[in-house]
């Protein structure tokens, strides 16, 4: 008679009843787009506000076949990335990446890969603040109140404030947008370059807040629309006229670099894997 051996510790480290609570939350947050689902969030051998809502989530979904991909404002060596990308490679035997292609999972800080997301493919946000009312009320039972009437109009106001003093919205990172023409979200700090990305995508985005214990979520082929007036449109970083010191790119988003041999500065794209592969084609194609 053969006896099956039953798995005696738990993958990816959260165990087995944490894990299926944060995909119930989760499997809420997609059916809800932009709703914030609240879930007990649980303690990570990190700092809560360092990534412990995205890392829940990705501990919670990842699996045998997944391949990982972690960045950090874009960036795929900082300390934050990896990090993270070597506890989940520990705990779970998953082989890390950093080919935003190869990725089915890919866990992030303050930026979307500028390669499209695909239908088999999930972002996993890491969210300081899921909040997007927190501008403008400290209460948490007021913001649940707004957010059950539909009633924006202080966020209205304080995008309106904005224009009158400064002659535009100075919300840089964490720029508000509408999902399904229900729910104010915060997209995360990331910056309206990337906001656009979220509309009607084709990969599944989800935000976990750890510290805030909220997860929210924007499926695929959701319309994700900035907040903006008729006469004052949203707009995104401009890069006219530049490029990649590195491999060349005009159409991608890019960091300011000062250079402290010349005392000048110069640009690289904030998605360093992306960039690699860039010069890589070149090279080849030279």
């Amino acid at each position: 008679m053969e006896y099956q051996i039953e798995q005696t510790y738990n993958y990816a480290f959260l165990d087995e009843g944490s894990k299926r609570e944060i995909r119930r939350a989760t499997l809420k947050a997609v059916a809800i787009p932009g709703y914030q689902v609240p879930f007990a969030s649980r303690e990570l051998p990190i700092g809560r506000g360092w990534g412990t809502g995205g890392l829940q989530l990705t501990l919670s979904l990842i699996g045998d076949n997944d391949r990982l991909k972690v960045i950090d404002q874009g960036h795929d060596d900082s300390v934050n990335a990896v990090s993270i990308k070597q506890l989940v490679e520990n705990c779970s035997e998953v082989i890390p990446t950093d080919d935003s292609e190869e990725a089915t999972i890919i866990q992030t800080r303050h930026r979307i890969p500028e390669v499209p997301l695909r239908e088999d493919q999930i972002l996993v946000f890491q969210v300081p603040m899921p909040e997007p009312l927190r501008r403008v009320e400290a209460k948490e039972q007021e913001t649940k109140r707004l957010h059950a009437e539909m009633d924006y109009s202080s966020m209205w106001l304080r995008l309106y404030e904005d224009i009158v003093r400064w002659g535009e919205i100075t919300i840089g990172a964490d720029y508000p947008g509408l999902v399904n023409g229900r729910y104010i979200f915060n997209p995360s700090p990331i910056p309206r370059y990337d906001l656009l990305k979220l509309h009607q995508a084709d990969g599944l985005y989800l935000f976990g807040a750890g510290r805030e214990k909220k997860i929210y979520a924007v499926p695929p082929y959701t319309n994700v629309e900035p907040l903006e007036f008729e006469d004052y449109r949203f707009k995104v970083e401009q890069f006219d006229g530049l490029s990649c010191q590195l491999c060349g790119s005009d159409n991608t988003f890019l960091d300011e670099i000062y250079n402290s041999e010349t005392g000048e500065k110069v640009y690289q794209c904030s998605d360093t894997a992306h960039c690699a592969k860039v010069q890589n084609k070149r090279s080849v194609e030279a």
